[in-house]
């Protein structure tokens, strides 16, 4: 119960994540957080930006890519869904609100900044808006990340300064994305540097919007944020063009084809031998097997 009041103190409510995202179709979790399937997010991993990209900008998203990263973990690739945090710089008077609201049950006296990571669960991405703090700044350290990675299995997208990179360094599997890092603490000497403003509202990263429950795609040091309703297409789609890629690199490996002739729009002839090939490999393919037998399933040649 502790974690689930504190997280009233500016979170958004469910009505409003629900009008906010009213194309998503499937499961929510109980605070109305859109809950993409763990089965896409396995899949997700093999998706390049180049492929999210051209999906989202075919539906009308320019700006759901953030980049110029400092990454930890950089080979790895994160994914999950998004719980977004805003914090804005200390503000004394909204700071004492916020406290009292977040306190009022038990006694409770967690800082502001453990509040969103309360909220936390298996496959979430803990994307913060820190508004580029640095000096002063870092809200996050080894402690706080031991706590997210232990609730997630994930790291985090962190606009601003992080602290104690050594001993997030040792987490292994914390593949993080940040913009900074500092020493120092964002409370020195009990000084209010910052104030928590918002819990899974929309937030800023970068240059772009992130909603909560947006699947978060880290890799290649950049991170896309895909609206969940598009995530199966997104996912399909970079199947289907790896599929593609994998059997054209084959053919030109054994110069069956030129590169004019798989650099174009494909004859019917390669792709009647693009089915068949599909057909002979389904089972030793980087693509789950349901999802090629539904590939052929729509295919004429």
């Amino acid at each position: 119960m502790g974690a689930a009041f504190q997280a009233q103190a500016q979170q958004i409510s469910k009505e409003e994540l629900l009008f906010m995202t009213p194309d998503w179709k499937g499961e929510r979790f109980p605070d109305g957080r859109p809950k993409v399937p763990d089965a896409l997010l396995k899949r997700m991993k093999l998706v390049t930006h180049e492929e999210a990209w051209a999906v989202m900008k075919g539906e009308g998203y320019r700006y759901q890519y953030a980049e110029g990263w400092q990454v930890i973990n950089p080979d790895s690739v994160l994914v999950g869904r998004a719980l977004t945090a805003t914090f804005m710089p200390g503000r004394p008077d909204l700071h004492r609100v916020t406290d009292e609201k977040g306190h009022k049950k038990d006694g409770r006296v967690k800082s502001q900044n453990s509040w969103p990571i309360d909220m936390l669960v298996k496959g979430d991405v803990y994307v913060v808006d820190q508004f580029g703090a640095h000096l002063d700044g870092p809200t996050i350290g080894d402690n706080l990340g031991n706590s997210i990675y232990a609730k997630t299995g994930n790291g985090i997208v962190y606009e601003g300064a992080l602290r104690d990179i050594a001993g997030l360094k040792e987490l292994g599997s914390f593949t993080s994305f940040y913009r900074s890092y500092h020493p120092s603490h964002h409370n020195p000497q009990g000084d209010l540097n910052t104030t928590l403003v918002g819990i899974n509202r929309p937030t800023r990263i970068g240059g772009a919007m992130v909603l909560p429950g947006d699947i978060v795609l880290g890799r290649d040091g950049g991170v896309s944020f895909i609206p969940p309703y598009l995530v199966e297409k997104v996912v399909k789609t970079s199947e289907v063009v790896r599929l593609r890629d994998m059997f054209g690199h084959q053919r030109l490996r054994e110069q069956k084809y030129t590169p004019g002739q798989i650099d174009t729009r494909w004859s019917d002839e390669i792709e009647k031998d693009f089915s068949k090939w599909l057909n002979e490999h389904i089972d030793k393919l980087p693509v789950p097997k349901a999802q090629i037998q539904e590939l052929l399933k729509t295919r004429t040649w």
